[in-house]
């Protein structure tokens, strides 16, 4: 037989899954067990959680009673640290399977009981920032036990963040990471990626284009979840690549409102055809502004870049095209000046290149700042692959910082230089002759 058909023998395989029940049982074993283990990714990942660093102890299955009911959570997470104790049981579900109200409410009552600090829920739904669970509870039973949330999207990229960028500093542990990585990549794990926009995609795109969207549509509340799903998971998978904390960019309002959020969408689509987004990558000029045209069919990505604060108009759109070498030509610039109403001078970088006075329309005005923006087909399919709305946003987003952010630096002005001192002249006493910057002549 052929050593190439021999399957490499796994630390978490994934043969032997026969159903739901096996899968979230396997997920939750191998995530704790790797959590207590690799002791850089169980503090990266308990830290989302306000867990204090600690000796991290896991447990699977915990009976419990609540009320003469036999109760097991998936499982179950104590970190110790000197005389103070932390813990937390864990519910787990994979593939498409939701959480259910009912099963959280009654896990939040046994922390309650037994003094437990939190509960923490894992599944494939991505609410849109780690603040906000995906699944409604009674607050009441929040006063004393918080409720947290991983997506296993959350989960796979913490993962990849640590061991691939952040560094596990034992070989050993690293591969243990590892082996996590491709078991939960591997389709059978059931951390799926995002890959449905749902049954409500279609009617309202439809709805959208031939101008029938109301405000009261049913189909919009599931559509704008899911969208801001899209948006958290593009950040998630970026962060990956880049190794960096991408996280989704909204208002201290709209964190702390999820409501909110979901009605500036609903707005958005109903007024304009539009869902709106945008991501803040540490380190570059600006954060990406992530809009889908449903009318248009198009998918805009755009940044705003300060403009420098000393040089002549054609100066600062010099400054700003020297970055843009490997930008596309029909990458669309547009300037504004200083207490500029309305739209700003505009054109492709194409055109700015041979001619940067395109973007001055006013030379005693000052050029303040600019907009960068790349606009690409809007897939219409609700699912993924080719001609998918998921695939067009993801590509736009990783092609746009690709092409164009990551080249983009910051102006900063230049260092004042120290003027050299000046020579005392042939035949002039040195006491007669000042040196001080106040006493020269410019």
């Amino acid at each position: 037989m052929a050593e190439e058909s021999w399957h490499a023998a796994r630390l978490i395989p994934t043969s032997g899954i026969s159903g739901a029940e096996e899968q979230e049982r396997r997920a939750t074993s191998a995530l704790l067990a790797v959590l207590s283990s690799v002791k850089e990714f169980g503090r990266a990942l308990l830290g989302t959680v306000a867990a204090p660093a600690g000796n991290v102890e896991t447990y699977i299955e915990v009976p419990f009673k609540l009320g003469g009911k036999d109760l097991r959570p998936d499982g179950l997470i104590r970190v110790r640290r000197g005389s103070r104790e932390w813990t937390a049981l864990v519910e787990v579900k994979t593939g498409k399977n939701a959480l259910a109200t009912e099963q959280l409410e009654n896990y939040l009552d046994i922390c309650r009981d037994q003094g437990f600090d939190a509960l923490i829920t894992i599944s494939n739904e991505i609410p849109p920032s780690p603040d906000v669970h995906p699944t409604q509870v009674d607050r009441r039973k929040l006063r004393k036990v918080a409720l947290h949330h991983w997506s296993w999207a959350d989960v796979l990229a913490s993962a990849v963040l640590q061991k691939e960028h952040r560094g596990v500093s034992d070989p050993d542990q690293a591969w243990v990471l590892g082996e996590l990585i491709r078991y939960l990549e591997h389709p059978k794990s059931g951390a799926l990626e995002f890959d449905d926009m749902g049954a409500d995609w279609v009617p309202l795109r439809e709805a959208v284009t031939s101008g029938t969207l109301r405000a009261g549509d049913p189909t919009i509340t599931d559509v704008v979840a899911r969208f801001d799903a899209l948006i958290r998971y593009a950040s998630l998978q970026l962060g990956r690549r880049l190794g960096a904390d991408v996280v989704v960019q909204m208002s201290r309002k709209e964190r702390s409102d999820p409501t909110l959020r979901a009605q500036i969408l609903r707005t958005g689509l109903v007024d304009h055809g539009v869902l709106r987004g945008a991501l803040r990558i540490p380190g570059t000029v600006g954060d990406i502004s992530v809009t889908a045209n449903l009318r248009t069919n198009t998918v805009t990505c755009h940044v705003d870049v300060d403009a420098p604060k000393t040089g002549r108009a054609t100066t600062r759109v010099n400054w700003l095209v020297r970055q843009l070498k490997t930008a596309p030509d029909g990458l669309r610039l547009e300037a504004f000046v200083v207490n500029q109403r309305g739209a700003g001078a505009s054109d492709l970088l194409a055109v700015v290149r041979e001619d940067p006075a395109v973007l001055v329309l006013d030379a005693t005005r000052e050029l303040k700042a600019f907009r960068l923006e790349m606009s690409v087909p809007m897939g219409t399919k609700r699912g993924r692959g080719r001609g998918s709305f998921i695939d067009s946003v993801m590509n736009a987003v990783d092609t746009f910082y690709e092409d164009v952010v990551q080249h983009l630096k910051a102006w900063s002005a230049a260092p004042p230089k120290m003027r050299p001192e000046v020579a005392t002249p042939p035949g002039e006493p040195a006491e007669l002759t000042s040196t001080a910057l106040s006493s020269q002549d410019d």
